[in-house]
This record gives C-alpha cells, structure tokens and sequence, in this order.
C-alpha cells in the first residue's frame, strides 16, 4: 500500500507531534497510519510502509494495544494478525485520557503524597508543605473532574464542550468564524 501525500504528511506530523508529549516517534506513526488505514494492517505492512525494522513495530504495537487505542483482528484466509485503530475518535481519546491519567497524573500525586509525608513535623519544612498541599489539592480536584468527564457519555461531552463557548468545528476542521472570512 503506497501512501498518498497527505497521508505520508499526517503520520509524519503525528509522529513529531507526539514525540514533544514523550510518546516514541514510530509508536505515534502506527497510530497514525492506522487512523486513516481503509482496513486492518499486519506488521509486515506496517514495517514497509514506515521503513522501520520488524522488531520496531512489534514493540510499538504492543505499546498502542497497552494504550487500548490498537486492536489485534484476524482476516479470512491470512494467519497473520492485523491491527486496527479505535474507529470511533471520542473512544480513542478516552483510552488516551486514561493513559495519560494511569502514567502521568496517578504518580505526580503519590510523588507530592510521599513528599508531604517527609515534612510533616519538621517546622522548616512549612513553606514547602504548603505548596505541596495545594499542589496536592489540585492534582486532586482535576482527578475528580476527570472522573466526573469520564463518566459521562460522549454526547454529554459534546454537548458540554458546544456549551462552553468553544467554536465549532466542521469536517475541515475550520470554524464557522474562518469560513466567513
């Protein structure tokens, strides 16, 4: 399968793109040849497609099936496992979200928990356990929020975001205040 321009432009933007969040370079560019994929790939595909080594895609794809935004499928007639994205996007950035939760936001708050345990009693220490506290606090209140958002189903989140006062945005991705210039 030979990518069209666009194509080979969205997965090498994806890949930069995620690699200034820390996600590997090749694990976002699967990703995204699976997003536009017309149908599941094997890894001997993707490995073309890509030009990376079989042992690269292997250890990607094990990385995206971790995230849960990757599935392994079985087509008629090849033993060989396919995979395919998410094909819904809400469900694909719900199982980011919870990733990023899981690897990011569930360490910051033991890290300042275990932290606030090592002040306590120690007068020196006030300033610091202040500011660990309300960090602490924080890092709670956008948990609680998270779980409240996650909780909800993707039309309440949609409406919630139209409510918010966010442009919408079309297939093209403008808004209604770009198309009119």
């Amino acid at each position: 399968m030979e990518l069209s321009a666009t194509a080979r432009q969205f997965v090498l933007r994806w890949g930069e793109m995620a690699n200034r969040w820390g996600v590997n370079r090749t694990v976002a560019q699967i990703h995204a040849l699976l997003i536009i994929a017309p149908h599941p790939l094997n890894a001997e595909q993707l490995t073309e497609m890509l030009s990376v080594s079989r042992s690269n895609v292997s250890t990607s794809l094990r990385e995206l099936q971790a995230w849960g935004v990757v599935r392994v499928v079985h087509v008629m007639g090849d033993r060989r496992d396919h995979f395919e994205c998410l094909s819904d996007v809400w469900d694909m950035f719900q199982a980011i979200l919870d990733e990023r939760k899981r690897r990011v936001l569930d360490p910051a708050i033991e890290v300042v928990r275990q932290t606030l345990v090592l002040s306590e009693g120690k007068e020196s220490e006030a300033h610091t356990r202040v500011r660990l506290q309300q960090m602490l606090e924080f890092l709670q209140m956008v948990m609680a929020w998270y779980s409240h958002v996650r909780a909800l189903p993707p039309s309440d989140i949609r409406e919630l975001m139209a409510s918010s006062g966010a442009p919408q945005q079309n297939s093209a991705g403008r808004s209604a205040a770009q198309r009119k210039r």
